[in-house]
C-alpha cells in the first residue's frame, strides 16, 4: 500500500498531525499509520553553506578576498540537527512513499524549511501543500480535505530563497568588510542597519531639540464652560508672546456671543483585530513584553494550547469563509470574565461588515482570533493569560455593538475672534464595556445660540516637548511604517514603503530588534531604547543607502514580485551580487575610522599596542588591536557553575590557587571556597570530577566574535 509523508516544522505540530491522521506507531523521529508517515524538521535542518565551503581561503577573514560571490550557493545539513535530517531523508526515500505533503508553517519561511530539505534529499515525488491557520483537530481535518498542489507555492519558495541568498551576499560581505577594515566586531544587514538608523535619527532629534514656549487663550464663563481660541487655520497655539498679550488686551471686557450649538449622534467601532505587529506593540505597551517574547507566547497559544490562530500574520481582517465559524469561536472563548459579553454577542446576532471582513485585505493568513477549541483559562500561565486576554477582548469588541455618543460642539465669537468648545454625552457604551471604559463623558453646561455671555479671558503658557524615545513597541510600529524616517520628499518612495509594509516582515521584525541588542548596537534603559557608541559609529561606517529604509523596501517589493511570479529570482540575485560588490568597494575606499570602546589598559606583549577585551567562544579574552599581530589570551572562562545569589552561570578568572568564580551581579568566590561549599552541600568532599562538571574545558584558543556569530547565523536563515 502506498503512503504519504507529511512534513511538519516542529515535533509538537507533528504529534498533533499524527494523532488526527491516526499515525499511532511511534518511531524515532516520526509517527506511522496505514496511510501517512508524519515526520518533522526542528526549524531549519538545512541552510546555506559558509564561505569556506567554496574556498578554503575564506576561513581567514581578509579584506582583499572580498567580495565573496559564488556562482551558486550550496545547501548543507546543519550539524546539530543532522540526526533528524537523516530520519526525514529515510522516510522521503522509502519506496512505498508516493507523495509528500508539506505541513510546515503556512508562510514564506515555512515553505523554505520544507523545500530546502526536499531539495537536499534530492527526492522527486508529487508534492501537496497543507495551508491552515490553526492546528485544532477540525482545522487539520478540513485542511487535508482541501490540500493544494505544491506547484501553487513554488514562487513563494523562490522568494524565500531569494531573501536568504540576498542576505548571504550582502550581509556576509558587508560584515566581513567592516570587520576586517576596522578590526572590530561589526555586523551589518539589509534590515537591521536601517532599523538602527531610525533609532539614531530619533536620538538626534531629541538631542537637537530646543523647547519653544507657546501660548493658548481660553475664555471661561461663570458656569464653568471654557472655550478655546482658534485662528483661521484652526490652530490654537501662538508662538509670539507679544501677539498673545495684544490679543488678550483686545478681548478683555468684551462679551462672547454663542453663534452655534451643534449636537450630533456619533458611533465609534472597536479598533481592528490584531495582526502580529499590532499585538506585539500592544503587549509591549501594556506589559513590557519584547516583540520576541510576545511571539513566543503566541506560538504556545497556537501550537500547544490551540486556542488562538496562526500568529505570523500581517492582516487585521477576516475572509468571508470564516464568518460561519464566528459563533463557535465566541462559544469557545466565552468563559469566566468573557461570559457576559459573549452571551450579549450571541443574543444580538453576529453581523459581518467591511470593518473586519474583507477578502481583499487577507493574503496568506487572516487576523489573530480565537479558535473553536474551548479554552480552560487555568491551563494558561500568567503571561499566556495576558496575551490571550488582549486577543479575546479585541475579538469580542469587534463583534459587539458600537460605542454611541452625542457630540456637542459650541462655536462662539469674541471681538471678531473664533472660540470653540466640545463635549460628549455617552448614549451606549457598546464594545467599551469589555475594557471597563466609561467613555469620553464630558457634558457641557447649557448655553443658547445667539446669546451673549461675560467671560474671563486668560493666557495659558506651555512648552513644546521633544519626540519620545523609541520603546520596542514604538520601534516595531516605525519599522512597519518608516516613511517619516526617509531623507526624501519623493512621493513614489513613500508609496513603495507603504506598499511593501515597511522594514522586514511581521515574522522577522522582533528578531531584527533582538539582533541589535545581541550585537550591542542598541541598549535599553528602562523601557526606552538607546544607541550604543558602537551602533552610532557603525552608521558612520556603512554606505549611506544601506542606512536608508528605502533600499530595503524596494528589495521587499521585488521579493513580493518573485512570490507573485512577476520577477525572476535570477535577476534579483544578479542585482544583489552587484550591490554587494559596490558595498565592499565603498567600505574598502572609506577613510572613516572606528574608535574601540573596549580598549583595556593592558599592552600587547608582542607589539606594545593596547589590547581589546572581547567575548570569545569559551569566555572573555584580550586580543591585540593589530590583526597582523594576532596576540590573544584568555582572561575569563565560561563555566556551568551557578551563582548562589542570582543563579546565573559564572565565569572563572585567574590561574592556580588564585582561580575565582565571578558573576555579573558582583558575587565572587574562590575555587577553594566553591569546593568547600559543594562539600558541605553534598556532605562529602567534592571530587575533581565534581568540579570539572562545572568548568567547561577550554579546547579552542581562537576567539569567536559572538556578535558576528549571531549576525552570521541569523543572516543565513
Amino acid at each position: 500500500m502506498s503512503k504519504t509523508v507529511v512534513l511538519a516544522e516542529k515535533p509538537s505540530v507533528g504529534r498533533d498531525l499524527a494523532r488526527v491522521l491516526n499515525c499511532t506507531k511511534k518511531q524515532n523521529g516520526f509517527f506511522e499509520g496505514n496511510q501517512y508517515i508524519v515526520t518533522w524538521a526542528l526549524g531549519h535542518l538545512v541552510t546555506l553553506a559558509d564561505p569556506e565551503v567554496y574556498d578554503n581561503k575564506y576561513k581567514t577573514w581578509r579584506i582583499e578576498d572580498l567580495p565573496m560571490l559564488p556562482d551558486r550557493l550550496k545547501l548543507v545539513v546543519m550539524r546539530q540537527t543532522n540526526k533528524q535530517f537523516q530520519t526525514v531523508k529515510t522516510q522521503l526515500n522509502r519506496k512505498d512513499v508516493k507523495e509528500i505533503v508539506i505541513a510546515t508553517d503556512a508562510g514564506r519561511e515555512g515553505e523554505l524549511v520544507a523545500r530546502w530539505i526536499i531539495d537536499k534529499v534530492r527526492v522527486n515525488k508529487p508534492i501537496k501543500r497543507l495551508w491552515i491557520s490553526s492546528v485544532t483537530d477540525k482545522a487539520i481535518r478540513d485542511g487535508f480535505k482541501a490540500l493544494k498542489p505544491g506547484k501553487a507555492y513554488e514562487n513563494l519558495f523562490y522568494a524565500a530563497v531569494a531573501r536568504s541568498e540576498a542576505d548571504w551576499y550582502v550581509g556576509l560581505n558587508a560584515t566581513r568588510a567592516l570587520t576586517t577594515k576596522h578590526n572590530a566586531q561589526l555586523a551589518s544587514g539589509r534590515v537591521q542597519t536601517p532599523t538602527l538608523a531610525m533609532v539614531a535619527k530619533r536620538e538626534a532629534e531629541i538631542n537637537q531639540f530646543k523647547p519653544k514656549p507657546f501660548y493658548t487663550i481660553k475664555a471661561q464663563m461663570d458656569n464653568g464652560l471654557a472655550l478655546q481660541w482658534l485662528d483661521q487655520k484652526q490652530n490654537n497655539r501662538l508662538f509670539d508672546q507679544q501677539k498673545a498679550n495684544q490679543l488678550v488686551s483686545k478681548l478683555a471686557g468684551q462679551k462672547l456671543k454663542v453663534t452655534a450649538v451643534k449636537r450630533t449622534e456619533k458611533k465609534s467601532y472597536a479598533p481592528p483585530l490584531y495582526d502580529l505587529s499590532a499585538l506585539q506593540q500592544e503587549a509591549n505597551k501594556a506589559f513590557g513584553f519584547s516583540g520576541k517574547q510576545t511571539l513566543s507566547i503566541m506560538q504556545k497559544l497556537y501550537e500547544q494550547h490551540k486556542v488562538l490562530t496562526y500568529p505570523r500574520t500581517d492582516s487585521r481582517f477576516l475572509s468571508d469563509d470564516l464568518v460561519a465559524t464566528l459563533k463557535d469561536r465566541v462559544d469557545a472563548c466565552g468563559v469566566d470574565q468573557y461570559t457576559n459579553p459573549a452571551r450579549a454577542i450571541l443574543k444580538q446576532g453576529i453581523k459581518a461588515n467591511k470593518s473586519f471582513v474583507d477578502n481583499n485585505k487577507v493574503s496568506d493568513h487572516h487576523a489573530i482570533i480565537p479558535t473553536e477549541e474551548p479554552v480552560n483559562l487555568a491551563d494558561l500561565d500568567d503571561k499566556e493569560r495576558k496575551i490571550y486576554d488582549l486577543v479575546v477582548k479585541r475579538f469580542l469588541a469587534v463583534l459587539s455593538k458600537p460605542y454611541l455618543f452625542e457630540q456637542t460642539m459650541i462655536e462662539a465669537e469674541l471681538a471678531g475672534e473664533s472660540f470653540k468648545a466640545s463635549g460628549n454625552h455617552v448614549k451606549e457604551l457598546g464594545w467599551k464595556t469589555l475594557y471597563q471604559d466609561k467613555g469620553d463623558q464630558e457634558s457641557l453646561p447649557n448655553v443658547k445660540a445667539g446669546q451673549g455671555y461675560q467671560v474671563n479671558v486668560k493666557i495659558v503658557e506651555g512648552k513644546t516637548t521633544p519626540p519620545e524615545r523609541f520603546t520596542e513597541g514604538t520601534l516595531l510600529q516605525a519599522m512597519e511604517n518608516p516613511v517619516k524616517y526617509i531623507e526624501s520628499d519623493d512621493k513614489q518612495l513613500a508609496k513603495t514603503l507603504h506598499q511593501t509594509g515597511g522594514l522586514g516582515t511581521v515574522a522577522t521584525r522582533a528578531d531584527i530588534i533582538d539582533k541589535l541588542f545581541n550585537t550591542h548596537l542598541i541598549e535599553s534603559r528602562g523601557k526606552y531604547l538607546y544607541t550604543t557608541s558602537k551602533g552610532r559609529q557603525l552608521l558612520e561606517l556603512v554606505p549611506a543607502d544601506l542606512r536608508s529604509p528605502v533600499l530595503t523596501a524596494e528589495w521587499e517589493q521585488k521579493l513580493t514580485a518573485i512570490a507573485n511570479g512577476k520577477l525572476t529570482k535570477a535577476s534579483f540575485i544578479k542585482e544583489m551580487k552587484q550591490y554587494a560588490t559596490d558595498v565592499v568597494r565603498q567600505i574598502k575606499n572609506s577613510e572613516s575610522t572606528f574608535k574601540h570602546d573596549n580598549v583595556t589598559g593592558t599592552k600587547c606583549p608582542n607589539c606594545g599596542k593596547l589590547m581589546l577585551e572581547v567575548n570569545g567562544k569559551n569566555g572573555r579574552m584580550l586580543v591585540c588591536q593589530d590583526r597582523e599581530c594576532g596576540e590573544k589570551k584568555h582572561i575569563a572562562r565560561k563555566t556551568n557553575a551557578r551563582c548562589p545569589k542570582c543563579h546565573k552561570k559564572m565565569e572563572m578568572r585567574g590561574k592556580g590557587e588564585a582561580q575565582t568564580f565571578s558573576c555579573k551581579c558582583g558575587y565572587r568566590e574562590k575555587l577553594a571556597a566553591f569546593q568547600k561549599r559543594k562539600e558541605q552541600n553534598n556532605t562529602q568532599r567534592a571530587s575533581k570530577r565534581d568540579v570539572n562538571k562545572y568548568l567547561k574545558k577550554n579546547d579552542d584558543d581562537g576567539f569567536t566574535n559572538s556578535a558576528l556569530a549571531d549576525a552570521l547565523a541569523k543572516l543565513k536563515k
